[in-house]
């Protein structure tokens, strides 16, 4: 225990503990998860692989998911205390570990989500890819590739011929340029969701008009993170 103490007493001008990818890159990783989710979660459960399996107690990558899950930055001072904090606000979590998925990025973290007042959930994969760049690969079994660095749309809809021109078209007529798109569906004629990172704001008039498509199911708008 004193260990984890000593590591998290090294605290930069915009990280609390000892590297990037272990700390700022997790933080980043919960947060994109508690935005998709649209709050914090009563329950989560972690799983940590390869790398960060061996090594996310010794260096804090544990009090930094909760953290983030908590809706702190990466330089916010409470990653220390994260547990502390976790338990005041009735943040119930469980760490799982597995060491040796090969496919998988060294840095990899899945997250199991629950807002207990909506009953909603959600299932996050992010890698921690260093110097705090994340990737969000995986929504709720979805293949996805967005970092959280851009304004983030993500869209369920069914996959109707011509929705995504459609969405692209109105995205383009509210002057937010899109970075990247990736367009991920479970068959054809089948749910599908789409991933956009564009780089300005949406204005919510544009999001309310997308909603209301018929063939529109959802949508999420993550703002950058920090």
């Amino acid at each position: 225990m004193a260990e984890k103490s000593s590591i998290f007493d090294m605290i930069g001008p915009v990280m609390i503990g000892p590297s990037s990818s272990h700390t700022a890159g997790v933080v980043r990783i919960a947060r994109a998860a508690i935005r998709i989710l649209g709050a914090v979660p009563t329950e989560a459960v972690v799983t940590f692989y390869n790398s960060f399996a061996r090594t996310y107690e010794g260096h804090g990558s544990d009090r930094a998911i909760v953290a983030g899950l908590l809706g702190y930055a990466p330089d916010d001072t409470r990653i220390r205390t994260a547990f502390d904090h976790a338990e005041a606000a009735g943040l119930r979590y469980t760490f799982q570990s597995v060491g040796n998925a090969s496919t998988m990025h060294p840095n990899t973290i899945k997250l199991n989500l629950l807002d207990g007042a909506t009953g909603r959930r959600v299932e996050v994969v992010g890698q921690s890819r260093g110097g705090g760049v994340i990737r969000i690969v995986e929504v709720d079994g979805f293949p996805a590739d967005f970092s959280g660095a851009l304004h983030t749309l993500i869209i369920d809809a069914d996959d109707v011929p011509g929705s995504i021109a459609f969405i692209a078209s109105v995205i383009a007529h509210d002057q937010c340029n899109i970075a990247t798109m990736m367009v991920s569906r479970k068959g054809r004629n089948d749910a599908a969701r789409q991933f956009i990172e564009m780089d300005s704001p949406i204005k919510e008039i544009t999001l309310a008009y997308l909603r209301q498509l018929s063939w529109v199911q959802g949508i999420t708008y993550i703002p950058t993170l920090e």
